[in-house]
Parts: C-alpha cells; structure tokens; sequence
C-alpha cells in the first residue's frame, strides 16, 4: 500500500499497521478532549485521532491536499532557523 487511494481504502487495522511501520510522526495538537496526531507517509499525510480518556484510536485521516495542513500551522515556528 503506497498511494493515498489504497491508505484509505484499507480496514482500519491495517491503517494502524501502516502508520506505525510505514510513516513518520511530524506533529501533535489538540481537538477538544481528543489528541490530534500528524504524519507524513510519502506522498500524503495522515492524522490519528485518539481519545486519552477512552484510550483508543478514534479515527484515521489521511489527505494529500495543503488545507488539511493549515490546523498545524500554529505549532510550526521558523523562528529557530538561520537565514
């Protein structure tokens, strides 16, 4: 599984599998009481949701369009980079 079309197509567990073996964590934010958890997977981006109070996945989010990066942008900071 290697594109965008066959993440979402795969069962749910599959997609777990894939995201711990297959991408790479970039970062976390909060949604309510749910934590939001970002990562790249080549060539498109995948976001967990996950309750801590009921300690499980909710659901699994993957897209390959920049909108659906804009809700982390307030946890970037360039700040730190020499130009």
């Amino acid at each position: 599984m290697t594109t965008l079309r066959d993440f979402q197509r795969a069962s749910f567990e599959k997609k777990c599998d894939w995201v711990t073996g297959n991408s790479n964590f970039l970062v976390a934010r909060k949604l309510g009481e749910a934590k939001v958890y970002l990562y790249h997977a080549g060539d498109f981006f995948i976001e967990v949701y996950y309750s801590p109070k009921y300690k499980k996945v909710l659901m699994i989010n993957a897209f390959n369009n920049v909108s659906g990066l804009e809700p982390y942008l307030e946890n970037v900071s360039l700040s730190d980079l020499k130009f």
